[in-house]
């Protein structure tokens, strides 16, 4: 008998890929965001490429990857982090939409995906913060 209490746990995170996954799933996502002329206006740079990596770092932590989110950016509050920018209904399905087409792009197994697609719907759900037409 082997004495296994040692051995990190296999996360979310390990069983679809690890970093490599994560990074093509925000990619695919960010590659709708570009030319979206309700979502673009929300990321302050020029560039996505900043956006690309704060929530590629923000999933791999969330799903048992690496700890860099918070030990660069502190606690991650993502209403408190959203409430600036006019997150309405219509922004939030934009964002699935994008969202929706990256899940499918990374082709996880039937179990990965429907958790990952849970926890995105709730996500989106949770930074509505006006239900007022885009200003």
């Amino acid at each position: 008998m082997t004495d296994s209490s040692h051995e990190s746990p296999v996360t979310f995170y390990d069983e679809v890929g690890g970093h490599d996954t994560f990074v093509r799933l925000v990619d695919a996502f960010y590659r709708g965001v570009a030319d979206d002329e309700v979502l673009k206006p929300m990321y302050p740079e020029e560039d996505l490429g900043p956006a690309r990596e704060r929530l590629t770092l923000f999933l791999e932590q969330y799903w048992g990857g690496p700890a860099t989110y918070s030990a660069t950016r502190g606690h991650p509050r993502l209403r408190m982090r959203h409430a600036a920018f006019h997150v309405n209904p219509d922004a939030r399905d934009r964002w699935l939409a994008h969202m929706r087409v990256a899940v499918d792009e990374i082709g996880l197994s039937p179990l990965h995906e429907a958790t990952l697609w849970d926890y995105l719907q709730r996500a989106a759900l949770a930074m509505v913060n006006t239900f007022e037409e885009t200003p």
